[in-house]
């Protein structure tokens, strides 16, 4: 039984993992074609604020209770202002860095579950998880990237979307050893991130245009399926294991690229993709 339970949380944060890919693949698509960032994330917010609202009403299974609102508004702006923080650091700066060192910042929730939550990771575990660590960092190293570069809004950009993906990981820990009900989180998260775009929709004041709802949408719903699985992997699994599980979404992104943007896949990528899969199989032994 325990081991069918494990095979089904390292499967939800794959799952997650599948979705945010997904979903980064669609950004990077849409930043080439010039779709305002703003508005495709408020749409993608308001879809999936409204869908879990909706499911929650049916199931009737939302209660309001203010930790929950204050840590699920707190995730919802801070994964907001990190997507945009990162968008707006790819366009500053060398793209070569900017992925590996976003993506550093699993670390600071992974240390979190293990230092102060207390959980016991084995040294096959542990190994595992340097594995995936660096996989992340090798997949996305870009070198020799060309581009016009201002280094310090670019480094700005870069630390604030590091603060706010790595706080964000320590909030949905946290919410997950409080025993939080997981959909006050979600109507919580996609509720605030929804009122921070309205404000920055408001400073923006640009036309919105139809195919930025449409992909706003497709993103939304995409969001609600990979944070649903998000919360059962934490809520059942090793926090310290999920977060390099669901930190390789880079690895769709990557085969997203060979396959629609036609971009090659380099030797150190293919060695990457081969540390990731042992990283993953490390971490079920």
């Amino acid at each position: 039984m325990k081991e069918e339970i494990k095979a089904m949380w390292i499967f939800a944060a794959l799952i997650t993992s599948l979705c945010f890919g997904i979903n980064n693949s669609i950004f990077k698509w849409s930043n080439g074609k010039g779709y305002s960032k703003v508005h495709i994330q408020f749409f993608f917010y308001f879809t999936a604020f409204i869908m879990a609202l909706l499911y929650s009403g049916f199931v009737d299974g939302l209660t309001t209770n203010w930790p929950s609102i204050l840590l699920g508004g707190a995730i919802g702006v801070l994964n907001a202002n990190g997507n945009i923080q990162m968008a707006s650091a790819f366009e500053k700066g060398p793209a070569s860095l900017t992925s590996p060192l976003i993506a550093a910042n699993a670390i600071f929730p992974i240390l979190c579950a293990a230092l102060i939550f207390h959980e016991h990771i084995s040294s096959l575990q542990w190994s595992g998880i340097v594995c995936m660590l660096l996989a992340t960092l090798v997949i996305q190293y870009t070198p020799n990237a060309k581009g016009n570069h201002q280094y310090l809004p670019w480094m700005m950009h870069t630390l604030f979307a590091i603060f706010s993906f790595g706080v964000l990981g320590i909030l949905m820990t946290t919410s997950t050893r409080l025993h939080l009900n997981s959909l006050d989180i979600l109507v919580s998260m996609y509720g605030g991130g929804t009122l921070y775009l309205i404000s920055a929709l408001a400073i923006k004041n640009e036309k919105i245009k139809l195919m930025e709802v449409k992909i706003g949408s497709l993103v939304g719903l995409l969001s609600i399926i990979a944070y649903g699985c998000y919360f059962f992997a934490l809520n059942t699994g090793i926090a310290s294991i999920i977060f390099p599980v669901v930190s390789l979404n880079c690895l769709v992104v990557v085969f997203a690229g060979c396959y629609l943007f036609k971009e090659k896949l380099k030797s150190y990528q293919i060695a990457g993709v081969l540390a990731a899969l042992i990283g993953i199989i490390l971490t079920k032994i």
